[in-house]
């Protein structure tokens, strides 16, 4: 299936008008799996968020320093049996981590049911609980495809109306027919959490009795660039880490006139200048075929760096710079292959009075950039 990338989507209020909303959500992307956490605090207003925003912090820390998912939220749970009745952070919580291959794990600490999403019709995650000490806590295992996805929410949806529009609450069997209803009506995946946000908002009225939070997380193919800069340390490994590169998915990138020359070997085929390039600034680009871009390597990097957060529309259209920015900035996922070899030019002095960093350092900075940016980077030494 390749790649599949999560698209993260949200609506929320707080119980009372211009307040701070008592519920907190929080998701980040590794190279396995994007991560999504929403936990509801004891209460509302500062407090209760800062409770919220506490235990997101704590669970991504953990997942962070190597506990398995399973752990790190046990771990969590105990810490909140804990804390139960006393002065002490409580709140509640849920968390979907969905691999990059759709497989995905639902666990839940004391909130309402979430949804899946199919590609025609929606259902309430069917859960299976398991006692946690004097706890319990739920999980649901299903994978997820392209176009499907999942909707988490607070109870301040499942609450929404209560003892008003609603006698008992929207429950999720009923947001579920919400949601059904909106895809009948031909409304876009990627509106979903605002639309039942809305909706449970009209059934609160004037008077909201609790904070509300959706999170949306859709799915769909994720667009892919393998960049390949500087040539293996062991040139032994060159036709290795060639033939590596070109079975990479997705676009492929090669930065480096050097590395363009080992890519250009390996694959018995000509290395060509780009004659059309026309910027007086930009190093000219090159082209290979059977490789998607071809540029110049540590300067083409630095400028890329420099413009990055420009408007584009003053980018030159004939550049290398201008392509590689296009490139990266379509891709959801960027792979970086980088060299160990060292090229002596870039010791000397001119690079440094031009302020050309080095292409490790140069790459680390755009990681930074990119990631900022909703990009899953990864940098894997060659």
């Amino acid at each position: 299936m390749g790649y599949l990338h999560v698209e993260v989507t949200s609506a929320w209020n707080a119980k009372k008008p211009a307040g701070v909303c008592g519920d907190a959500f929080l998701s980040f992307r590794t190279p396995e799996a994007t991560v999504v956490i929403l936990a509801d605090g004891i209460g509302s207003g500062v407090k209760a968020n800062i409770y919220a925003n506490m235990t997101i912090s704590r669970l991504e820390t953990l997942l962070s320093e190597g506990f398995s998912l399973r752990r790190a939220f046990s771990s969590l749970v105990n810490t909140m049996h804990e804390s139960r009745g006393t002065d002490m952070p409580y709140a509640v919580f849920t968390v979907a981590r969905i691999l990059n291959n759709g497989e995905t794990t639902v666990l839940a600490y004391e909130m309402p049911e979430s949804i899946f999403v199919g590609r025609h019709s929606a259902s309430v995650l069917k859960r299976r609980n398991f006692p946690l000490g004097n706890d319990v806590i739920s999980e649901t295992n299903l994978f997820l495809e392209p176009d499907e996805g999942l909707l988490l929410y607070s109870d301040g949806i499942t609450l929404a109306g209560i003892g008003g529009s609603t006698r008992n609450g929207w429950s999720s069997d009923e947001v579920c027919r919400f949601v059904n209803d909106q895809l009948v009506s031909g409304e876009f995946k990627s509106q979903l959490a605002q639309r039942v946000h809305k909706h449970a908002r009209k059934l609160w009225g004037k008077k909201c009795g609790d904070d509300c939070t959706v999170v949306g997380a859709l799915c769909r193919l994720g667009k892919v660039a393998t960049v390949f800069t500087g040539p293996p340390a062991d040139k032994t490994r060159d036709n290795k880490v060639v033939e590596e590169f070109l079975n990479m998915p997705g676009l492929k990138i090669v930065c480096g006139a050097t590395t363009a020359q080992v890519v250009a070997r390996q694959l018995k085929r000509q290395l060509q200048i780009n004659k059309a390039d026309a910027s007086l600034i930009a190093p000219p680009g090159y082209s290979i075929e059977g490789v998607d871009l071809v540029t110049e390597g540590a300067v083409t990097l630095n400028q890329l760096f420099n413009i990055f957060d420009a408007d584009p529309v003053y980018f030159e259209h004939y550049s290398s710079v201008t392509r590689l920015y296009d490139a990266l900035i379509d891709a959801d996922r960027i792979n970086f292959m980088v060299g160990g070899s060292e090229n002596i030019g870039h010791a000397d002095i001119a690079f440094r009075q031009q302020g050309i960093m080095s292409r490790h350092k140069v790459i680390e900075l755009l990681a930074q950039k990119l990631r900022a940016d909703g990009r899953l980077v990864d940098i894997r030494q060659v």
